[in-house]
């Protein structure tokens, strides 16, 4: 064949593929409006962009068959291009069936916020394919009934070989069609607890705590107890979680349960309701110890030990301020040589211990050494964890605390102005100053009886010692005359935090020292009948 001929006869392919195919039959435009399509979509959603290549390979091969059947069509080589003719209309149905797909569930469905599972998507799909090929096969002249009825022998034969894998895509669509299990859901399948990945045909992806994924094949899921975690009709997703720990007789169970409480609820645990609140409950008598548990309901499912160890240390730490030990197990024996020696030294360093952490406190500088001593019988140990609340404001108590270790954050509640100019009480928390070991708080509601004026909130682990009103009883009533001395520094220290709370200035701050202190002087006073 020479060079003109060859270009004659490639010419005379392309104007039929461009006249016949591409014009007369519409071809053209069938390709134009994909192209259109596959734009849409990626722009809409295109974080499916790779899913498009399910719709524009296809066509490439489309047109490849179509091509080859013209040139086998002007060879005369009629049969073999109906062949080529139907390959072409098969890709071009797959084409158009995976683009509907990406245009029905990702973009029409998807921009109504509604998700459509996998598996069901899939399946939709799959069944159009065999519907496309059916009517291609049919429009070829082909027996579609007898071929269902061949198809039917050997899918009879190969169900009965594929029992199991037949089961776990049957127990799938049974799962997607009563949507008791589904992505998100935080299961146990023993001996597995995670959170469900997807669906699949086959199996259901676990993800778990461990970092670790795991395929459940469906029919397991179907035949076995499966448990859902922090699910009851109604509710938010929240699951109960147990600590356990232990406290010999010498408390009661009150007194333990108490300060547990109180310290549990007194501010929020990251992951831990609101509703129920965490609470201790009295669970059983051993031998020689109660055992107590503290139920909460934990709401990010996957901080499960995090959350459990915060809890732990706050009941820790409740416990060590309320001088209560953790129960030692009844076979431990301790062995300790006791003589009043002994017990007469241990007992000095621990007052002259005392003595060091209370010498620097501005409000004590007034009392002999004497009287110093005779308050350190008073103190009380009172560690706090990182991030708990100490004391709050609006709170009645009467203690003192003196600081010995860590660094407390002092916050008060300023009224704030909204556009009108009318305030909003308590609706700003603002941190005026940080306190360190050997400064001192909560002397106002101590020598007044009045509520806590701020919020004080430990910023590291803490240790404290903390005085009551009956340390002080009696040294008032033999030395009323140092009354004035502690009235003065309450009172500066009460102007300079009501300053920072109404954004007084020192000027005017200083004005006020002496009417607070007249009328601190008199609640002292009245509060211990002097």
């Amino acid at each position: 064949m020479s060079l003109f001929s060859l270009a004659s006869f490639i010419f005379e392919v392309f104007s039929q593929v461009v006249i016949r195919e591409f014009i007369s039959n519409g071809a053209g435009g069938f390709i134009l409006a994909t192209v259109f399509g596959a734009i849409v979509i990626a722009r809409i959603v295109p974080e499916k962009r790779k899913q498009l290549r399910g719709v524009v390979v296809p066509i490439f091969i489309y047109l490849c068959f179509i091509l080859l059947a013209i040139v086998l069509e002007l060879n005369e080589q009629v049969s073999y291009s109906d062949y080529a003719r139907a390959l072409a209309t098969a890709f071009v149905s797959v084409s158009l069936i995976n683009l509907g797909s990406l245009m029905l569930f990702d973009v029409i469905l998807g921009g109504l916020h509604l998700k459509v599972p996998r598996l069901l998507r899939e399946t939709t799909v799959i069944l159009t394919y065999i519907i496309a090929v059916l009517v291609i096969l049919s429009s070829r002249g082909v027996n579609v009934t007898g071929l269902l009825t061949t198809s039917a022998i050997i899918s009879a034969v190969i169900g009965l070989s594929l029992q199991d894998t037949l089961g776990n895509i049957i127990a799938g669509f049974a799962l997607e069609i009563e949507h008791v299990i589904k992505p998100g859901d935080w299961i146990k399948v023993e001996p597995y607890v995670g959170r469900v990945k997807e669906v699949r045909w086959r199996q259901t992806v676990i993800e778990t705590r461990n970092w670790e994924t795991v395929l459940v094949p469906n029919s397991q899921l179907m035949k076995s107890q499966v448990m859902i975690y922090g699910q009851r009709h109604g509710q938010p997703m929240q699951t109960r979680r147990w600590i356990y720990f232990n406290i010999d007789f010498r408390y009661t169970p009150n007194e333990v349960i108490g300060y547990v409480n109180d310290s549990l609820q007194a501010n929020p645990i990251p992951n831990v309701a609101d509703d129920p609140k965490i609470h201790a409950i009295l669970m059983d008598f051993k031998d020689s110890y109660c055992t107590y548990a503290v139920r909460y309901w934990l709401t990010d499912l996957a901080a499960d030990d995090p959350t459990d160890s915060n809890v732990r240390i706050r009941i820790y730490y409740a416990l060590k301020r309320a001088e209560i030990p953790l129960s030692i197990p009844a076979h431990s024996v301790f062995v300790t040589e006791l003589n009043n020696k002994r017990e007469i030294r241990k007992h000095e360093q621990l007052m002259e211990q005392r003595l060091s952490a209370i010498r620097n406190v501005e409000l004590l500088h007034s009392m002999t050494e004497t009287e110093l001593k005779e308050l350190v019988e008073h103190l009380r140990y009172a560690p706090f964890a990182r991030s708990e609340v100490i004391t709050r404001q609006g709170a009645e108590a009467h203690w003192l605390y003196i600081i010995t270790k860590g660094e407390v954050a002092v916050k008060v509640s300023v009224a704030s102005m909204n556009g009108n100019g009318s305030s909003k009480s308590l609706a700003v928390e603002k941190e005026v100053s940080r306190l360190k070991a050997g400064d001192f708080f909560g002397e106002m509601s101590l020598m007044t009886g009045e509520p806590r004026a701020a919020t004080v909130v430990a910023l590291e682990e803490v240790e404290c010692y903390r005085l009551d009103k009956e340390a002080f009883q009696s040294i008032l009533t033999e030395r009323p005359e140092i009354v004035k001395d502690i009235s003065r520094i309450i009172a500066r220290r009460r102007v300079e935090l009501e300053s920072v709370k109404k954004g007084l200035d020192k000027e005017a701050g200083k004005e006020q020292v002496e009417q607070t202190q007249v009328r601190i002087l008199k609640s002292i006073k009245d509060l211990f009948g002097l």
